[in-house]
């Protein structure tokens, strides 16, 4: 169960520091409360995952997970350039995170 939260948790890391972007400095209304919701839920998630989960383990996966999908939805949108090298280096980190579930 611990595990399934700190994924969730990794998604919604995603999705506020996307919204962050999005939010233009906190100038739009929309995006910046999705900023605060998915930061509180995510910051909530993690906490209960540490719980179950040792804290570096924890935190690394989810750091991990949302950092390689804010890179992801960057690139999908057009915000960021996609390379050989950029997609190598976020598959990367995906297999850290991938390793550290499976040495714990």
């Amino acid at each position: 169960m611990a595990w399934v939260v700190l994924v969730l948790s990794g998604v919604l890391e995603a999705v506020w520091a996307t919204a962050l972007s999005a939010s233009n400095g906190f100038k739009k209304v929309v995006p910046t409360i999705v900023f605060v919701a998915g930061m509180v839920l995510s910051m909530v998630g993690l906490a209960f995952a540490m719980k179950a989960i040792p804290v570096g383990t924890a935190y690394a996966v989810w750091v991990g997970i949302g950092a390689s999908l804010t890179v992801v939805v960057a690139i999908l949108r057009r915000q960021e350039a996609a390379s050989l090298t950029r997609v190598a280096l976020v598959l990367g980190l995906v297999a850290c995170v991938v390793g550290l579930k499976v040495v714990s």
